[in-house]
């Protein structure tokens, strides 16, 4: 049975400078979860389909059980626990709660992170566009017109913010 040995990885993580060691086999979602406890980046296929583990890798959405911790050297990660401020919620995050754009959360963190990257790349976008973006993330619960609702209050609001 192959060993995997042991890396020393280096990355911005949510604004910060991190190291930390992980495995050679681990996943960029277990290294998050395990060896920096941000439990906020869920597993829910462990396979990049349902989104639920969604992060951003250098500006780019990517599915962090698909992505190798060892890649990640030197590479900047946002996650789920750096949307929020000091000061609150960030906007994407206050509108899912005012429009009930959730319930059990395990696909949340996903859809906020994916979200935050559309509103990143088009501040305007339609629901159609918001739909397409957003087909890469599942959700069992609720079904998906509150997100849509919610991904477009924020872009609302951001816009304001910005005039």
């Amino acid at each position: 049975m192959a060993t995997s040995e042991r890396l020393v990885i280096t990355s911005t993580i949510n604004g910060e400078e991190r190291t930390f060691l992980a495995d050679s086999r681990d996943s960029l979602l277990e290294a998050l979860r395990e060896r920096l406890n941000l439990k906020g980046v869920k597993e829910g296929c462990n396979n990049g389909n349902c989104g639920a583990c969604a992060v951003i890798l250098d500006g780019r959405l990517v599915n962090s059980c698909c992505v190798m911790a060892a890649e990640i050297e030197g590479s900047t990660v946002r996650t789920v626990e750096g949307l929020a401020t000091p000061e609150g919620l960030a906007p994407l995050q206050q509108c899912f709660l005012e429009e009930a754009a959730l319930q059990c959360g395990i696909c949340t963190p996903g859809f906020l992170m994916s979200s935050t990257a559309l509103l990143a790349e088009n501040p305007a976008p339609t629901d159609d566009e918001v739909r397409f973006w957003l087909a890469g993330n599942l959700c069992r619960c609720t079904g998906y017109d509150k997100i849509i609702l919610a991904v477009q209050a924020a872009a609302e609001q951001m816009r304001t913010l910005k005039k």
